[in-house]
């Protein structure tokens, strides 16, 4: 039986890859570390909290000392490493929390992980750390063209120059002790359980409340969209059969500009919810700094060496993202309670 360390498992991405996870392999132990920032949310894991191969463990992956009872207690072969400050727009308001966990954090799984694994001939086997990163450590792209693993990092906010050197240390514990590490860069995820400061269920969240839908700019801003269980079942491929020391590149693509986003989230509210929400809502505001204008991935390498594809056409995941978030209303109130929101505000206040 293998146990992976899942951090940030309480999240978006990091819930949705325990379901995937308990749902694609029988003979597995899951251990989810979550810090349970406002992001976090136990109610993402609600239906698999007493199965008996997954332990849920509050504590923030900068501290030793709980990072370390965790290996001390389970025989840890995979550590994925989800947990980060994820969101641009706080990453400006307050840089150094991003470099501490995002960064700090990292170093400490890493640094752990190779205390137990390492051994006088190198490294167990059957062990992997992977760490989750992003698009945005390329920066942004041009009209044309699409990041590949080769492509320079030109990352440009703090959110993204943090994930960049967060990659950079993984990089560094394979080229220096040669510890058996994947690093994987996704593009914009998007489904179930995701915390409504972003873009496709804030939209969906005010369109249902008739609130201003605010859109950055022209509106005009590329991502290239990917269902977050094809993202699920891209990192559990390179778990199993990515090379040691390889990044890989996941998209879907599926390129949109953010307004076509927000249409196209009206227009099914629209029909199948809710005649009167319409594209009046649409209100445009001052635009981010330093906002990418277009991202854009070449999952070539991936498909070739792995065989991994995504298997969700955007037309459908969206569809389904959307039914999800209004079948679940209850969830998106927990999540916006006070309790949450006051989150960022206290740590603003501590600083």
């Amino acid at each position: 039986m293998r146990t992976y360390l899942v951090t940030g498992g309480a999240g978006f991405i990091g819930s949705n890859f325990i379901h995937y996870m308990f749902k694609r392999h029988k003979s597995i132990k899951i251990v989810n570390l979550d810090k349970l920032t406002y992001a976090g949310n136990l109610e993402n894991l609600k239906d698999i909290e007493k199965n008996p191969y997954y332990k849920f463990v509050q504590a923030d992956i900068c501290d030793k000392q709980a990072v370390e009872k965790v290996f001390a207690e389970d025989e840890i072969d995979y550590v994925v490493n989800f947990a980060a400050e994820s969101h641009v727009d706080r990453s400006i308001k307050a840089p150094e929390i991003f470099a501490k966990t995002n960064i700090l954090g990292t170093v400490n799984l890493l640094n752990i992980a190779k205390k137990n694994w390492e051994t006088e001939n190198g490294f167990k086997e059957g062990k992997k750390y992977l760490q989750v990163s992003t698009d945005e450590v390329y920066g942004s792209l041009g009209k044309t063209g699409y990041f590949a693993e080769t492509t320079p990092l030109d990352p440009h906010s703090p959110y993204s120059s943090s994930k960049a050197g967060a990659d950079l240390m993984v990089k560094a514990y394979y080229d220096t002790y040669k510890m058996p590490v994947n690093i994987t860069r996704c593009s914009n995820n998007y489904g179930p359980y995701q915390f409504p400061e972003k873009l496709i269920p804030l939209m969906i969240n005010n369109c249902l409340s008739k609130k201003a839908l605010p859109v950055y700019g022209d509106g005009m801003n590329i991502r290239d969209w990917l269902y977050v269980e094809d993202h699920c079942k891209a990192i559990d491929m390179v778990l199993g059969s990515g090379k040691t020391g390889e990044i890989y590149n996941i998209g879907g693509h599926n390129e949109r500009t953010n307004m076509h986003i927000v249409k196209t989230i009206i227009g099914y509210i629209n029909k199948n919810v809710d005649s009167i929400v319409d594209e009046k809502l649409i209100k445009h505001v001052k635009d981010r700094k330093g906002h990418d204008r277009r991202y854009g991935i070449d999952p070539a390498k991936i498909k070739k060496e792995i065989g991994w594809y995504p298997e969700t056409a955007f037309e459908d995941g969206i569809a389904k993202t959307i039914k999800w978030y209004i079948d679940n209303m209850d969830w998106m109130r927990s999540v916006t309670s006070g309790e949450y929101q006051n989150y960022y505000k206290k740590m603003y206040e501590e600083r």
